[in-house]
């Protein structure tokens, strides 16, 4: 559901979200989505985010803690076209990707701190549905992001109603 803003959500329930604190660029065609979190913890190696986007449920967000690192792409034009493919609402990665302006074109929304072309290792080294923090939020599996072109925010509870 596109149908909202992360301001409007905020001026209704401002006690009960988190507000990410990094500016992440858009790179997917849907420049608002919202969603139920799925996690993956990474560095520097997409292995577990290609497996957590051929399996999670579709209508999630999966949030990618990359640690940051600007050293290469954790998503690409193959990565994003599965999430598109499944019907993902979104990613959002801290860290880059890469094909920028393939993933233009993708119905999915990608959010992250930049791009870079070299790929990421494929080790298979890191987590998944496990609770972090990045951009001054915890981020935990189960819970609900809502992310546009003001930012992004997240709440225990889903914020999206036929009444708002």
């Amino acid at each position: 559901m596109a149908n909202f803003k992360t301001a409007d959500l905020c001026d209704i329930d401002a006690e009960k979200v988190q507000i990410c604190n990094l500016e992440f660029r858009s790179f997917g065609k849907r420049k608002r989505f919202s969603g139920r979190i799925e996690t993956v913890h990474v560095y520097e190696d997409n292995v577990l985010f290609e497996a957590a986007l051929e399996s999670v449920p579709s209508g999630s967000v999966i949030i990618v803690n990359g640690g940051g690192s600007r050293n290469c792409g954790l998503m690409g034009d193959r990565l994003a076209g599965i999430a598109a493919s499944r019907g993902l609402s979104g990613v959002i990665i801290n860290g880059c990707v890469r094909d920028s302006a393939d993933l233009a074109d993708l119905d999915v929304g990608i959010f992250a701190l930049g791009t870079n072309p070299m790929k990421s290792k494929k080790n298979g080294i890191g987590e998944r549905d496990v609770s972090f923090s990045f951009g001054n939020i915890q981020w935990v599996p189960g819970e609900y992001v809502y992310a546009d072109e003001d930012g992004v925010i997240v709440s225990k509870e889903e914020l999206l109603t036929e009444e708002k």
